[in-house]
Order: C-alpha cells, then structure tokens, then sequence
C-alpha cells in the first residue's frame, strides 16, 4: 500500500473514532500504536511508543504544567477571584459599562493565574454574570463578554495549551507565553474599546452603577484595591525573575505555586476542603494532557516515519502550486472548522504532525504559528453550531438567557478576533518582539 494511503487511511480511522465519542487520546494512541505494529513489526512497533513515553518523561519544561495549574487552582478555591471582583465593582462601576470592562480585566488576571478558558467562564459565569444582570446590563452584551474574556486563558501566560503547542512542535515554552503576552493584551484592549463605543452610543446596554452603590470611604476602596491585585503581585513575584534570567522557567512555576498557597495561608483560606480540591484537580488535568501528548507524540512519529508530511507539502506547493500564505489560511480556516466539534487540544493532537513540520517548511516561525493557532482556537472557541464556548456557557448561565442570545452575544467579539488574528498575521513583530528582546538580552 503507498504510504500516502497508510497516511489517509490512519487519519481517517483517527476522526471516526472520535466521532464515536471514544476520548482523544485513547484514539490517537490507538491508531498510532496499531499502525506502527502492523508497519514495522513487534521490535519497531514497540520502540515507537516506548520511544514517545522516555521523551515526554524527560521533558524537564513539562514540570511548569501542575505547578500553574496549582496555583490557578488555589487561587480560584480559595475564592481570591471574588476580591478580584468586587475591586473591579467598585473602581470601574462608575463608568458606562464599566462593570463589563471590569469583567474583562478579571478574566485577564484569571488567565494569569490558571491558563486555562474553563476556569474563566466558571469564574464569570457565577460571579460577573449574576451581578451584571441585575444592574441591567444588556443580557447579549454580557454574554458575549463573558465568552470572548474567558478564551483568552489559552493566549495569555501561562497558557496550558502553548505548553502542548510547545511539547509537539518542540519549540521552548518559554518563548510561547511570552509570545502571547502583547497579542492577548492587545485583543484585551481591542474587546474593550467595543465595549466603550457601544455603550457611548447605547448607555442602556451598560449603565453606570449608582453614586449611592459606589459611593464608599476611601479606606475602604484601598483596601478592595489592596485584595484585588493580589493575583497580579502573585503573577509578578513568579514571572520577573524569569524574565530578568534569575531563575529557569521551572523554577519560576515553583515560586508562582508557592506565593499562591501562602497567600492562601495568610488570608486564612486555605482550608483542607481547598487544598485536596486544588491537589485533585491538578492531578486529573495534568494527567489528561500527559496522556494527550504521548498519543500524540506516538502518532507524530508514525507520520514522520511515512513520510507523509513530505507528500502533503509536495501535494500543495509544487503539484497545486499554492502560495505559502494560502497554505497558512487554509490551515487556520481548517481550524476553525474543527473547532465546530472538538476542544483546541484535540484540534491541536489531530492535525500537528502534519500542520508543524509544513508550516516549518514553508518558512514561517513556528513561535509566530503557536499564537496563530491559539488565536484560531479561541475564535473556534466561540463559532456556531458547536463552539465549545457556546455550550459551557448555556451549561451556566441562567434560565433567562436562551441559547439564542448565546448565539447572537458572540457575533461582534468574532470579528474583533479575527481583526487580532489579521494583525498578528500581517505584524508578526507584536507576537515576536517580546520573546527576541527577553531571550536576546
């Protein structure tokens, strides 16, 4: 059989088996250790996986996963995003819309202190959604503020996703968080000036809290401001030694783990019921993602060793004859496609031993093509009929907000996405300055 139909063939058979709801990386290990046993035999089979299991193993950077997703973890539990909150409340409240502004500095610092878009949209849902609502801000208005804020825990560091993006493209991890830091402030930034023009242009979307509600002793407006950037000092002891080079990437996610649990200590709510949360649920998604980048490490080296990359990069840039940034579009439209049905990191899994090799060949940065691909995800994040987004959020919000208004809140925050994603496209400086400044120095 060619080798291009084996290539077909095990993808093909790799999409079936998650359209039957079998879990991702059951099968992408599957079709990978199958293949390789039925291509190369019991000895070259066997030492494939083996292969992928001893270099995820001694991949010293994987070490950041549990220690960020404990400190995301702590900090959520131990209900330190409320302060976040209510700082937010009272400093921004006066303003025409300045609560859904508020909302997308906390899902900001969110992102910060978890990496991941889950934690946001349950910290928004349950406690921006419920406030907003009853200041009568505009149910689709917030909705959609909600939604966009929450996607940008995969963008800004320390972003869970890059460090998957990292492991199969084998590019540092710490370059990927920095590359993500002035595009994720950037859409940030983009989300809120549209929330500023249309409650200029329609107060009643957002209005502007009471005078009565706000009106509290400057005292008291410290201390909020006090509590609520905590999160930020937290974010700011872990991240500037490693930016000046002081300590390795690890040693900084060890730092941010230990702030966070002192800090919790300190504040005296770092009861038993947190801790053992925080423990469980980092080690059920750190072992999800281990799982997930061995199945897909196996898999990637089955292509590679198939050569199918080669034939797909021959089949678009000298059979068809397609220009290198028509290669790239295509790619990230096909992202978007299967972010209709699957989560990024299934996305990622799926088509990264044949996307990473080829946008390498075709001459683009590999750093540069982590923030596209990301950026991608969380515009797939947000796209009917089955954006991930779009069902986490029905799953949360109250009765009064239909799936309807979940589908018509999104429609704007897309297109501010898709206007970022153009500018990191044609301005690959704003995701490379930062990480050639840092790492040049």
């Amino acid at each position: 059989m060619p080798y291009e139909m084996i290539a077909t063939l095990m993808f093909s058979t790799m999409m079936l088996m998650l359209l039957t709801g079998q879990r991702v990386f059951g099968a992408i290990g599957f079709v990978a250790v199958v293949a390789a046993l039925l291509l190369w035999g019991d000895r070259g089979g066997h030492d494939i996986g083996f292969a992928a299991a001893m270099k995820l193993m001694k991949w010293y950077p994987l070490l950041t996963l549990p220690m960020f997703i404990f400190m995301g973890y702590v900090l959520s539990e131990s209900r330190i995003a409320d302060d976040l909150y209510k700082m937010f409340h009272v400093w921004m409240g006066g303003l025409r819309g300045g609560l859904a502004i508020g909302t997308i500095g906390l899902m900001v610092l969110i992102s910060a202190m978890n990496g991941l878009s889950v934690a946001g949209m349950a910290i928004g849902a349950t406690i921006a959604l419920p406030e907003l609502l009853k200041r009568g801000y505009d149910k689709r208005m917030v909705t959609g503020v909600i939604q966009a804020g929450s996607s940008l825990g995969i963008l800004v560091p320390p972003s869970v996703v890059l460090v998957l993006y990292a492991m199969i493209a084998r590019q540092p991890v710490g370059q990927l968080w920095l590359a993500g830091v002035v595009p994720g402030l950037m859409m940030a930034g983009m989300f809120i000036l549209y929330i500023v023009v249309r409650c200029w242009k329609n107060p009643a979307l957002g209005p502007a809290l009471d005078k009565a509600e706000r009106d509290l002793p400057l005292a008291e407006k410290l201390r909020l401001l006090r509590a609520g950037l905590l999160p930020l000092v937290i974010f700011a002891v872990m991240m500037v030694p490693f930016v000046n080079g002081w300590t390795s990437l690890v040693e900084s996610s060890a730092i941010g783990a230990i702030t966070a649990f002192m800090a919790a200590v300190l504040k005296g709510r770092m009861t038993r019921e947190v801790f053992e949360n925080s423990v469980r649920n980092t080690l059920g998604i750190t072992c999800m993602f281990m799982w997930i980048i061995l199945a897909a490490l196996a898999f990637g080296a089955v292509f590679d060793g198939l050569g199918a990359v080669k034939a797909i990069e021959n089949l678009f840039t000298e059979q068809l004859g397609l220009n290198p940034w028509v290669i790239l579009i295509l790619m990230q439209l096909s992202f978007i496609l299967m972010g209709t049905f699957l989560d990024d990191t299934a996305m990622l899994v799926i088509v990264a031993p044949l996307y990473v090799p080829l946008v390498g060949a075709l001459g683009f940065d590999l750093i540069w093509y982590g923030i596209l691909y990301t950026i991608t995800c969380q515009i797939a994040y947000m796209t009917p009929p089955f954006g991930y987004n779009l069902f986490l959020m029905r799953a949360m919000a109250p009765p009064e907000i239909s799936i309807q208004d979940i589908y018509r809140s999104i429609g704007p925050f897309v297109l501010v996405m898709v206007g970022a994603l153009i500018l990191v496209m044609v301005f690959p400086g704003l995701a490379l300055w930062l990480p050639t400044y840092v790492y040049g120095n």
